[in-house]
């Protein structure tokens, strides 16, 4: 759904309608333009999957700061955000710590700390908001594992799955598997913070590895279809379980595993 398109809008009420769109009421933030007021433009889109916000934008130059200030006057259900930097010299700042963004990194706020963000020029981004209730994961550790997501061996894996819900986040918005996908998401999202904060052997993380053991089995066999070597030997080993558990693990879930693989190679 169209959010925002700067073009229809007069030069003089840009700016305002950026900020509008951009930080409504609720979500306070300060917002400066690298341009005049008449130069600012900007393509905003929404989507709702399951229960997931997705958003997306496509704009000129800006930078959006979140002070102590800001975050005492949050949204009755505060979300934490995931974004993707598609093009643009990207920038941001969280706990005192700058760094720059690009295509192949993952960007993720708690709307509970202060943050920096933006680009320089023309830029684009797309974002997915999750409950900060539903995600379960405090703010501290939502923070610390902003600034290590690479440490997380599940950090690839998300991206790629980023990746392709925003290759059509039309069709799965109206997608009767909408719901499963959110709540899959989410507990992948999970796994990922708690892994980059903590380190694989935290029990927390162990439980969110657990958790989303299957998903990153299917990841990994997908990526390796075209490898004759590919066996279910071969994908236990690199999971670090055993044959037995790799076949009882799709069994759970009434998938028989050689079939599956079969499946995946015809498609």
């Amino acid at each position: 759904m169209l959010l925002l398109d700067l073009a229809t809008v007069p030069p003089r009420e840009r700016a305002e309608a950026f900020h509008h769109s951009l930080t409504d009421s609720s979500v306070p933030n300060d917002v400066i333009h690298d341009e005049p007021d008449s130069s600012i433009h900007a393509r905003m889109e929404g989507w709702r999957v399951g229960d997931l916000d997705l958003f997306a934008t496509r704009n000129s130059g800006f930078q959006v700061r979140r002070t102590e200030r800001h975050v005492r006057h949050h949204r009755s259900h505060p979300v934490v955000s995931v974004s993707l930097q598609l093009y643009g010299a990207h920038r941001a700042e969280v706990a005192d710590r700058r760094y720059l963004l690009g295509p192949d990194d993952l960007c993720v706020f708690h709307e509970l700390s202060p943050r920096l963000y933006g680009w320089s020029g023309d830029g684009a981004s797309q974002a997915m908001m999750f409950d900060m209730e539903r995600l379960g994961v405090p703010v501290d550790v939502v923070v610390k594992a902003s600034l290590r997501l690479r440490a997380s061996p599940l950090h690839d894996l998300f991206l790629q799955h980023l990746r392709g819900v925003w290759r059509d986040p039309d069709r799965l918005a109206a997608d009767p598997g909408a719901d499963a996908l959110a709540s899959a998401t989410t507990d992948l999202f999970r796994g990922l913070l708690l892994s980059a904060a903590h380190g694989e052997e935290a029990p927390a993380v162990r439980s969110a590895m657990d958790d989303t053991l299957l998903t990153r089995v299917m990841a990994y066999a997908r990526r390796h279809l075209a490898d004759r070597e590919l066996s279910p030997e071969r994908v236990a080993a690199e999971h670090a379980v055993s044959v037995r558990g790799l076949y009882l693990l799709f069994s759970q879930e009434g998938i028989s595993l050689e079939q599956w693989l079969i499946t995946e190679r015809l498609g």
